[in-house]
């Protein structure tokens, strides 16, 4: 297939013709003027310029990025007449000079012939459709009238001139064939065989213009394979590398002949493929052609006996009219991919409008967030803690974000963007500061809790500078007395990797006197395995267990479980979600320390929790 380089190649060629017909045409038409030979020269420079308007407007009408496929293909079309018709010019010339002895024209003709010859070889070299009959048709009538001449220097000039026409075209192959070759290694991945990422968004991008001009729908499928890191960890690369052929020779197998596959690098692959009058037809071929790949992609490898087991993670998104770019459409299939990952993995996902606006709300909230701190828009409200006795002993910070544009924003829709963009880093610093400054306001004016507790993010409490900001922060607002009042939440989404990195942080914060909180305790899926290892203090049962008390057994028999767990662990326990004095009882009778929820109290901002304590 043509990519971009070769069309612009070709573009690039035309002027460079262009000049070489206009300027020394003028010269050939002053040889005719000064030779009796001006009426017929005039008429072929007539002809060149006729060839050079005709070369003019193909250069300016050619605009690859909007060009779909068949209003390329036009374009090559006419462009290749063009080339003809240019190197066509000079067969003419020479046959109007070559019988001009008397005035010595014939070793211009003889000459022109050559130079075309040779400027036919360089400039064509990459594409040998043209190259090669431009090449003879130039060659071929020196050839004939040396060999006419009747001497024997002819016969010697007839050899010499097949030789040099063998030599120009020999020339031109080699350089073609050095062209091809640097073209597939910058088109095609290394390992694979197949497409690269640079290459197919050129392609993607040529599909795009070709569904614009028909109005038709194709199909954009993103492939990720599951697990294949642990295959690479624990078996090496080498055998990762292997696995990875063996999925393309199957991805080959499967994939219709009119598709176009790809690698996009590590384990991601991608296809795009058919031309559908109909969204719905082309949306139900993508399936089942996910379907049958999911399928193949299941069946057991066996590698330097190894027996693997991989599956596969397939976002597809649907390509028309639609999209600024191949870029969009590569993001949509790379976001419902990412859907299926958190759906479980092995599996395929479309996207669809509703996805779309999802992800739209989500890069306005990434956009906005990036100066929530900055804008003072981050606030805090606090949610009592009670203990039995139905004494406010404790308190949880929770962030809030009122934005001009968004208006009030939930947390659990701009914490995550937050995490997932680094941001969490600059929001919990000024999250912690702010609740630092809180806790001594509160301690100046005679509001004395036993604890303060505040979220963190894995990602938060893992950054390098943590423990140092957390030092810096304690110093600057608080004394011992108040840092050990403290009460740091973290969750259970903790990774195998880097439990060891997190009790090293903890241990040193703990160093200051502050404690810590497993927050929405029971939902992860490390908590028995990781309980003992890290250095808690408390553990908060989470609201998804707590709203069920009184109506499912299953709900009260998990949350006695944990109470007596935390009871032989010597931790203190929080219930978060108390809702209804049903659910307080029960808590209550089966020996909880804490409580906090809408029962006694929502979140409530500084002077509103102020009021409430002096209340309670």
């Amino acid at each position: 297939m043509r990519d971009k380089r070769f069309y612009d190649f070709l573009h690039r060629q035309i002027p460079v013709l262009m000049v070489l017909a206009l300027f020394p045409g003028l010269g050939y038409l002053f040889l005719g003027w000064l030779n009796n030979v001006f009426v017929p020269a005039f008429a072929w420079y007539l002809l060149v310029i006729a060839v050079s308007l005709w070369g003019y407007r193909l250069y300016r009408t050619f605009d690859f990025a909007a060009m779909g496929e068949s209003r390329r293909d036009r374009w090559y079309r006419q462009c290749s007449w063009f080339v003809h018709a240019f190197f066509l010019l000079w067969p003419l010339i020479f046959l109007l000079y070559i019988g001009q002895d008397a005035y010595k024209l014939h070793y211009i003709a003889i000459f022109t012939e050559i130079g075309a010859s040779v400027v036919a070889s360089a400039l064509l070299a990459s594409d040998r459709r043209l190259y090669r009959p431009t090449i003879l048709i130039l060659m071929a009538p020196l050839i004939v009238y040396f060999f006419f001449i009747g001497e024997w220097y002819g016969y010697v000039l007839t050899i010499f001139a097949a030789t040099l026409t063998w030599v120009l075209l020999y020339a031109a192959t080699s350089s073609h064939n050095l062209l091809m070759q640097t073209y597939h290694q910058a088109t095609h991945d290394s390992l694979t065989a197949l497409y690269n990422r640079q290459y197919f968004i050129d392609h993607l991008q040529t599909r795009m213009n070709s569904l614009s001009e028909s109005g038709e729908f194709a199909y954009l499928l993103l492939i990720d394979l599951d697990h294949f890191k642990t295959v690479n960890d624990s078996l090496g690369h080498d055998v990762g590398d292997r696995l990875l052929q063996a999925v393309v020779a199957r991805l080959r197998q499967q994939t219709p002949a009119d598709a176009v596959l790809a690698r996009l690098g590590g384990d991601e692959f991608i296809i795009t493929g058919g031309d559908f009058t109909d969204q719905a037809a082309c949306g139900q071929a993508a399936l089942e052609l996910s379907t049958s790949l999911i399928a193949k992609l299941k069946e057991i490898y066996v590698v330097d006996k190894h027996h693997l087991y991989i599956s596969a993670s397939i976002g597809v998104s649907i390509i028309s009219r639609r999209g600024a770019n191949a870029g969009t459409f590569i993001k949509e299939a790379d976001i419902a991919m990412y859907e299926v990952k958190a759906q479980g993995r092995d599996g395929v996902f479309m996207f669809n409008e509703e996805m779309s606006a999802r992800v739209e709300s989500r890069l306005e909230i990434e956009r906005l967030l990036h100066f929530a701190v900055n804008n003072a828009e981050i606030t805090l409200h606090y949610q009592p803690q009670l203990d039995r006795a139905g004494r406010v002993v404790g308190a949880e910070a929770l962030a809030r974000w009122n934005n001009a544009t968004l208006g009030a924003v939930s947390p659990a829709h701009f914490i995550p963007v937050a995490e997932q963009t680094g941001l969490i880093v600059e929001l919990g610093e000024h999250i912690l500061a702010t609740a630092f400054r809180t806790l001594r306001a509160w301690h100046d004016q005679g509001i004395e809790l036993a604890q303060f507790s505040i979220n963190l993010s894995m990602r938060q409490l893992t950054h390098y500078d943590f423990a140092a900001q957390v030092e810096t922060l304690t110093q600057r607002h608080l004394d011992a007395g108040l840092c050990r009042k403290l009460m740091f939440e973290i969750t259970e989404s903790i990774d195998a990797e880097d439990i060891n990195q997190v009790i090293l942080v903890m241990n040193r914060v703990k160093q200051l006197g502050i404690r810590f909180s497993m927050d929405d305790f029971g939902t992860g899926y490390s908590s028995l395995s990781y309980l003992n290892r890290l250095p808690l203090d408390e553990i908060k049962i989470d609201r998804s267990f707590v709203c069920v008390l009184g109506h499912e057994e299953d709900g009260q028999a998990m949350v006695s479980t944990i109470i007596n767990m935390a009871k032989v662990l010597k931790l203190n326990i929080v219930a978060e979600g108390v809702e209804t004095a049903e659910q307080f009882d029960f808590l209550f009778r089966h020996g909880c320390q804490l409580f906090q929820g809408y029962y006694h109290a929502k979140p409530l901002t500084n002077e509103q929790f102020i009021s409430y304590y002096h209340q309670q």
